[in-house]
């Protein structure tokens, strides 16, 4: 996987994790809300660790 491949995957996945945050605020989640948050704690900890391994790169003109 490229760097560009990586990225687009890494905006899917920001976008995703959007889509829990605002299905967390549903009032009549019940139970789910446990697995909503452990989605929401696991992509957290997959951002970082993209964060980490790439980088944004300098801005160059």
């Amino acid at each position: 996987m490229d760097r560009q491949s990586a990225q687009t995957w890494f905006t899917t996945i920001s976008q995703k994790r959007d889509l829990l945050v605002r299905l967390l605020e549903e009032p009549n989640l019940g139970t789910l809300r446990i697995d909503v948050n452990q989605a929401l704690e696991e992509m957290d900890d997959l951002i970082d660790e993209f964060k980490q391994t790439f980088p944004p790169e300098p801005f160059s003109l």
